[in-house]
């Protein structure tokens, strides 16, 4: 278990897209850390999970994610804030396009709004939340969303997957835009992306069969790696978007 020493003793943390496969390894774990006095569980369906608090939240509905913050901000400032929701194939049954001919209206505006809007949104109500201290006892604090290293653009060799490369790349500009506002209002704050490598869940299913061995991970790893990697990074560091070995993906 991650000691997640750097964070005060008592954080408090939400995890928003906790019915996930992710998601839900985060919740867990922070659940079970002493160091963490109390875990909010945001999804759409109010997922229950022993020892979180659930709260409901819809991007259809922009003001049930404000509800949700502000409700999990009431007792107390936040420390840890993750986004952990995300979509690959939409609803329809629509995946990553193969070719630029394949690109539809419908399923890169749903894409973009899990992807893309939804941590926007929350991020627009929760880095007001985020703890403080004071000037002799600064606290530590992190807003950190779920990206992907498709969404780099230096490392795009093989094209395709249009609308879910867009919608993570368009993320990652929202995240190092937020972490330079951040840097003057909560300097000891950092906002980041984390890339939690190919994960056994039903995002990944249709395309795990080119995964090479050992890379395939569960949940709960990839959630243990990036809860290291939260523990580790520095206020310097807001706005990279790390992998779950801590290494900083080039956008």
């Amino acid at each position: 278990m991650t000691d997640l020493a750097t964070f005060p003793e008592g954080f408090r943390a939400l995890i928003v897209g906790a019915s996930g496969g992710v998601g839900r390894a985060l919740t867990t774990q922070l659940v079970d850390h002493p160091r963490c006095a109390e875990v909010f569980a945001a999804s759409r369906s109010g997922v229950d999970i022993a020892g979180a608090q659930s709260l409901s939240i819809n991007y259809d509905d922009p003001g049930s994610v404000k509800d949700a913050v502000l409700a999990a901000a009431e007792q107390g400032p936040l420390h840890l804030v993750i986004v952990a929701s995300g979509v690959l194939v939409d609803d329809a049954g629509r995946g990553p396009e193969k070719s630029w001919r394949q690109i539809d209206a419908d399923h890169m505006m749903d894409v973009f709004k899990i992807n893309t809007l939804g941590p926007a949104l929350v991020a627009r109500s929760a880095l007001d939340t985020l703890a403080k201290g004071d000037k002799s006892a600064p606290e530590k604090a992190v807003f950190a969303a779920l990206s992907a290293r498709v969404g780099s653009i230096s490392d795009n060799r093989l094209g395709g997957w249009h609308s879910y490369r867009a919608s993570k790349a368009a993320l990652n500009q929202i995240l190092k835009t937020c972490a330079i506002e951040l840097a003057r209002k909560r300097p000891h704050a950092a906002c980041i992306g984390l890339h939690p490598g190919t994960v056994d869940t039903s995002l990944s299913e249709p395309f795990q069969g080119n995964v090479p061995d050992g890379k395939l991970f569960t949940p709960e790893y990839s959630a243990g790696r990036l809860l290291q990697v939260i523990d580790q990074v520095t206020a310097e560091q807001s706005g990279c978007v790390f992998d779950w070995a801590g290494d900083i993906i080039d956008p």
